[in-house]
């Protein structure tokens, strides 16, 4: 019998309103790490990697697939995994649940984050 994919806890950051403003008045947010379970982690394949970096100027370097089911905000956010920080880029992709297979319906992609 075959192995039955399986992801791993990934810390993602949180934004929360601290209820202060900077002296131009814009909301200062704190980053609160959570920690999201069975997340799997790939690579990008080269067109990926192509595309993101003329369309944002970001490289890609992993992309991740949110387990279904899953409601946090992945946008824009600070992620940690393998021991290391990344940054999300663009937009999730979303399928629906139902017509896909396995645990994982969205996906996200990562640039290095220093």
């Amino acid at each position: 019998m075959g192995r039955k994919p399986h992801g791993v806890p990934v810390t993602l950051y949180e934004k929360v309103n601290s209820g202060q403003k900077d002296p131009f008045g814009v909301p200062i947010y704190t980053e609160i790490p959570v920690t999201v379970e069975n997340v799997i982690i790939g690579l990008p394949t080269t067109q990926e990697v192509i595309d993101t970096l003329n369309l944002t100027g970001k490289r890609v370097v992993y992309q991740l697939g949110i387990p279904k089911g899953d409601t946090h905000v992945w946008t824009d956010r600070k992620v940690s995994f393998f021991g290391e920080d990344f940054h999300t880029i663009a937009e999730p992709v979303q399928g629906i649940e139902d017509l896909i297979p396995l645990s994982w319906n969205k996906k996200v992609m990562v640039e290095r984050y220093d």
